[in-house]
């Protein structure tokens, strides 16, 4: 059984993952694709915390249950500290301090920790301890206001934006930095990962364009949110839909001469609702098949809208190997790509908490598994 430990340019780093849901898997799914060494702690009984041998934020790495109310699980996980470049918790601010393994626990024991902590909320503050989904974050946030072509209600993007754009690649960033500043000092710290800070640092380009004027607070008002008849969604024939995006000048003139047809002039605003109705029209007579045939490597900025499995399917992503069929399911290959140190996936995701207790905690250094199970401490199904 491999037990992660890719080939990416982290091979060598190790992990400690306290199990949650969400964003902080997410984080740990990346460093595991990226080659580094991750343990994940899971609660014992039923499946892997989050969903079982399909949740694919699981995968990369072995599945370890203890149970951390008896004092020697949490021995051992201090004991994996030692080893551990980082760790990754996600629970509510307090929970592993009361647990004995909060950030002075660990630090005592591996000064040189980077300790991760993924939360909505962030770790101080007035809504510190309040539960909260990706929505109400990015919704605090102010970014969920501005989202969609509906003037009359904004229109959210599952959780893509909010547990993963702003919550686990943040924290990532932040682990990465913290990891590379403590191999200068030898000292570790704590990396405070806020989803509702990653949204809004997000934002950074709208903050400027909001400054600037040129962009307004309402919806489908500004140039990127469907306010210009040059950069939105437009329906097919078959009841499809095309993304249609020719800012640049010269794409503009590409996109009416693949056309055919006289446009008025992108920037005529008075005349915006006429290229609208012109632009919706024209798509309105060939299938979305047949429109990515006409634009397909030409300088139109339009692409066909296309469902996850017709993704994997699209000659661009398929040449790359973006997704990928591994243990019988199609999946996101690890990324960004390294030209010396490529990465590959490992370990699927486990199908119940606890699938590898023995054998990763053995890989670790811990010597007495056998009598942590016997005690209860450790669970091996």
């Amino acid at each position: 059984m491999e037990l992660g430990q890719g080939t990416g340019p982290l091979k060598g780093v190790r992990v400690v993952e306290l199990a949650g849901i969400g964003p902080g898997p997410h984080a740990c799914t990346i460093l595991a694709d990226l080659g580094a060494d991750v343990i994940r702690i899971d609660r014992p009984g039923g499946p892997a915390l989050g969903g079982g041998a399909l949740d694919l934020t699981n995968r990369g790495r072995p599945s370890v249950a203890l149970d951390l109310k008896r004092p020697e699980a949490v021995e051992t996980v201090l004991r994996l500290v030692e080893g551990a470049d980082i760790l990754i918790e996600g629970l509510r601010p307090g929970a592993t301090e009361r647990l004995g393994l909060g950030p002075a626990d660990c630090l005592a024991r591996n000064p040189r920790l980077v300790y991760g902590r993924m939360t909505g909320w962030g770790q101080d503050g007035p809504l510190a301890s309040s539960a909260g989904h990706d929505m109400t974050y990015i919704a605090t946030a102010g970014a969920l206001f501005g989202l969609g072509q509906d003037p009359v209600r904004p229109h959210f993007p599952t959780n893509l934006l909010g547990d993963f754009g702003g919550g686990s690649t943040y924290l990532v960033i932040g682990l990465l930095a913290a990891l590379l500043e403590s191999k200068v000092s030898g000292q570790g710290q704590v990396v405070d990962a806020a989803i509702v800070d990653g949204t809004a640092h997000l934002q950074t380009m709208a903050y400027g364009h909001l400054a600037e004027g040129i962009m307004h607070e309402r919806r489908a008002a500004g140039l990127l949110d469907g306010g210009m008849p040059f950069y939105d969604v437009y329906e097919t024939a078959d009841g499809r839909h095309l993304a249609v995006g020719p800012i640049e000048p010269q794409f503009w003139a590409t996109m009416q001469g693949v056309l055919g047809i006289e446009l008025p002039g992108q920037w005529d605003i008075a005349r915006h609702a006429e290229l609208r109705k012109l632009l919706a029209e024209t798509f309105l007579t060939r299938t979305m098949a047949e429109w990515a045939e006409i634009f397909e490597g030409t300088d139109a900025c339009v692409a066909p809208v296309l469902t996850m499995t017709e993704a994997a399917e699209h000659p661009h992503l398929k040449a790359r190997g973006t997704l990928v069929e591994k243990d019988g399911v199609l999946q996101p290959a690890p990324a960004p790509r390294f030209s010396r140190t490529a990465a590959t996936l490992t370990t699927p995701p486990p199908a119940v908490a606890g699938q590898h207790t023995r054998e990763a905690l053995a890989a670790w250094g811990i010597a007495d598994v056998d009598a942590l199970i016997e005690a209860g401490a450790a669970v091996q199904p």
